[in-house]
């Protein structure tokens, strides 16, 4: 049982046995399946926490060159690479961290292709195609919507492929389903099928939510064996991020002060909304805080408002069932992924600390911030 009164505040509290709980039924689906499945970076990359990752899963993908250098530091791996464009500053330490790289762009692609010759064609080569089709709603978050500078579309590939690329990658789901992954796999096959024999591997990015409760591992492993049976030189490979940190940790905060506007209550807390949670107004949602009930049930409400000076910085409504005080802790769950890896120090505003309860029942600091952090961030 977690003591939370151990735990500063404000603080993420990553659960080592939730997440060992997820990263067991990836690793099963990856050996049932007979696909790659690796880590991306962009939703998880507490690196403090990939000793345990790595006895699961050993591969992960970048979108930087950061990301790439921090895969070959501290997964111990070489990355699967791909970003929306490439520089010639950092394209040759890409080489160095990288087994794939994926281009966005065929322009992209002629520009960089002959540096990967000229370092002995160490790397395997890919292209990010454009499905035009996807089930994610939130324009934000869709690389498929039209006019998007994500991929090449299908009728730039009337020729075939250029000499050189051996993959194919998409990336079109967000949060999805096994059900949604198939209709991708449908529309990949009407605009890019006669591609697929001539490659050897076909990335299918991130956005599977298999760690979800309720999703479907039956049915994806099922479509990724009768894929792979449909085309039996492929690879499959898919590099989820939420999946693996999905529901395993909080952000712990405090009640600073509790303020009223026109029969509005706020309750202020030590943490903020666009620093530390910034997908919950980005998306947006609205996420769980565990010491809130239903309407129903609860006859206090309370918009939580952040403690930065952003005046959109606050989420509503919670309802408890009394009212709220000052230095009463409230805790947001499921605040591990797309959180740490999005904080920002607006306004001089601290990170929260980063902990981790182990299996043990210990709590362990990772990480804690102070003021020498804001100032080299500034200068």
């Amino acid at each position: 049982m977690i003591l939370i009164d151990q735990i500063p505040s404000p603080c993420y509290v990553l659960e080592e046995r939730l997440l060992r709980e997820n990263l067991k039924l990836i690793k099963e689906v990856k050996e049932r399946a007979g696909v790659s499945i690796i880590l991306a970076f962009k939703a998880f990359a507490l690196w403090k926490a990939f000793p345990v990752v790595r006895e699961y899963i050993p591969y992960s993908t970048a979108s930087s060159i950061y990301e790439a250098r921090l895969a070959y530091e501290e997964m111990g791996s070489l990355a699967h690479t791909y970003s929306p464009a490439y520089t010639e500053q950092d394209f040759p330490n890409l080489l160095k961290y990288s087994s794939h790289i994926t281009f966005n762009s065929l322009s992209q692609f002629d520009r960089f292709y002959p540096m990967v010759v000229a370092d002995g064609n160490k790397v395997s080569c890919g292209l990010r195609i454009n499905p035009e089709f996807s089930v994610v709603e939130t324009d934000l978050y869709n690389p498929t919507a039209p006019g998007s500078r994500m991929g090449v579309v299908s009728n730039l590939l009337t020729d075939g492929l250029p000499a050189g690329i051996e993959g194919l990658h998409f990336h079109s789901l967000c949060e999805s389903s096994s059900y949604d992954l198939e209709r991708t796999l449908e529309a990949i096959e009407k605009r890019f099928g006669a591609l697929l024999p001539q490659v050897k591997w076909l990335n299918m990015g991130g956005g599977h939510l298999m760690t979800r409760k309720g999703y479907d591992v039956e049915h994806l492993i099922r479509l990724l064996k009768g894929f792979k049976e449909k085309y039996p030189n492929l690879e499959i490979i898919m590099e989820p991020g939420s999946a693996f940190a999905w529901q395993t940790g909080f952000l712990l905060t405090t009640v600073v002060d509790v303020v009223e506007n026109h029969g509005i209550r706020t309750a202020i807390i030590d943490a903020s909304f666009t620093c530390h949670m910034p997908d919950c107004l980005e998306m947006p949602y609205q996420p769980v805080i565990r010491q809130a009930v239903s309407k129903e049930k609860g006859a206090y409400a309370y918009r939580i408002g952040g403690n930065s000076c952003l005046s959109g910085d606050f989420m509503g409504d919670w309802y408890f069932t009394k009212p709220l005080r000052v230095g009463d802790r409230l805790i947001f769950e499921d605040m591990i992924h797309y959180t740490i890896v999005k904080t920002n120090m607006f306004n001089g505003i601290p990170h929260p600390s980063i902990a981790m309860w182990t299996r043990e029942e210990k709590l362990v600091m990772l990480r804690e911030f102070g003021y020498e952090d804001y100032k080299h961030r500034m200068s």
